[in-house]
């Protein structure tokens, strides 16, 4: 079987690209629902009280700018190394 005719195919490599970009971002809503559930939630009622809510806006508010914070360092990181790896190359 021919396996550079499947990965030579845009098409299929963009589509396999969203599919991923979709289940890393699932990935990331199950985490942050989980950490801020187990952070605000006491005790399950019929509706939220206004300090859970809070809790609950202030942690996916943190989790968002930790997870940004973070994306943004590794790609510093990775162009640090890049530029690192290309200067040694000369």
């Amino acid at each position: 079987m021919d396996t550079q005719g499947v990965t030579a195919d845009p098409q299929l490599q963009q589509f396999i690209e969203v599919e991923s970009q979709k289940q890393r971002f699932q990935q990331l809503v199950h985490q942050m629902t989980d950490v801020c559930w187990e952070k605000c939630m006491d005790k399950p009622g019929p509706k939220l009280d206004s300090r859970t809510e809070t809790c609950f806006v202030n942690c996916v508010e943190r989790f968002i700018d930790t997870s940004q914070f973070i994306l943004n360092r590794l790609e510093q990181t990775q162009r640090g190394r890049g530029s690192l790896s290309e200067s040694m190359s000369d």
